[in-house]
């Protein structure tokens, strides 16, 4: 949950910077995303349940419908709920940002919202789930990333600055690092149980590898907007984070246990809520 609301962070900050953060949209897109991320957890716990990738083999966290305590059909009844609700939000967030004056950028936003609903569901629900398929590193990027941070600026300013960019690819690079991490921790299950996601397409060998790029390469684009719209010191604050970042990397190298991977999530989670934090706030200082 507090990895999903980076992005919002992040763009909230550069907006104020530039004069045009607006509280409304604030609060409506922290609602809208988490919002969001709810729908996304309660479809993957709904879709992993019903193909069998959440059985006595996995390693992670117990499920509601592994488990039992929630039937499949009362889970897909607080799906269609969720959905409502999470249009609800994004609906009334583009009206508080566009007002009626907008439409064309109304339009575009309320697209995204369909397709964000569609992104939320269809990782693992459906006959044909992208995160099956080895896609959910790219969604994740696109939607915890470029969606989030981009998407999120222009709610405030009503157009693009390419001041967003960097800071939108260090997010979502860092949002793909945790589930890539999560599947490395999965591939023998979800391997059994017919869920190809990267981390099974590639092995446990090459996943640490691409772990390792994905990460390194957010550090160095946070590093190069630190350096390029450096203004005073308070600017590089974030730069702390990247000790953790460094450490989860030496430690996910020597992992041969899968189940060592799942302390490790927490870990490179938290650091990107946290590193967004310190960046927003070491850019409005």
């Amino acid at each position: 949950m507090p990895l999903s609301v980076s992005g919002i962070i992040v763009a909230s900050s550069l907006a104020e910077y530039n004069g045009d953060f607006n509280w409304a949209t604030f609060v409506f897109a922290i609602l809208t995303t988490l919002s969001f991320q709810i729908l996304s957890n309660i479809a993957n716990d709904y879709g992993d349940g019903i193909k069998g990738a959440d059985n006595q083999d996995r390693i992670g966290p117990e499920r509601a419908i592994q488990s039992g305590k929630i039937k499949p059909e009362h889970m897909l009844y607080a799906i269609r709920t969720t959905i409502l609700i999470s249009l609800a939000l994004a609906f009334v967030l583009i009206l508080v940002s566009f007002g009626l004056t907008k439409f064309f950028l109304a339009l575009i936003f309320f697209i995204l919202g369909i397709l964000s609903v569609y992104a939320a569901i269809n990782y693992t629900v459906g006959s044909n789930p992208y995160g099956y398929r080895g896609l959910g590193d790219i969604f994740v990027f696109v939607f915890f990333g470029l969606v989030s941070v981009v998407g999120c600026y222009v709610l405030y300013a009503k157009t693009v600055d390419h001041v967003v960019f960097l800071p939108a690819c260090t997010i979502g690079l860092l949002s793909a690092a945790v589930l890539n991490l999560n599947n490395m921790r999965d591939i023998e299950s979800d391997r059994a149980a017919g869920k190809n996601t990267l981390a099974v397409y590639l092995g446990l060998k090459r996943s640490k590898s691409y772990h390792i790029a994905i990460i390194s390469l957010a550090i160095v684009l946070s590093a190069l907007f630190g350096i390029l719209y450096y203004v005073s010191s308070w600017n590089l604050i974030y730069f702390v984070m990247y000790i953790p970042l460094l450490l989860h990397l030496k430690r996910v190298v020597s992992i041969k246990d899968p189940k060592a991977f799942d302390p490790e999530l927490k870990v490179i989670a938290l650091s990107t809520f946290a590193l967004s934090v310190l960046l927003a706030i070491g850019h409005l200082l």
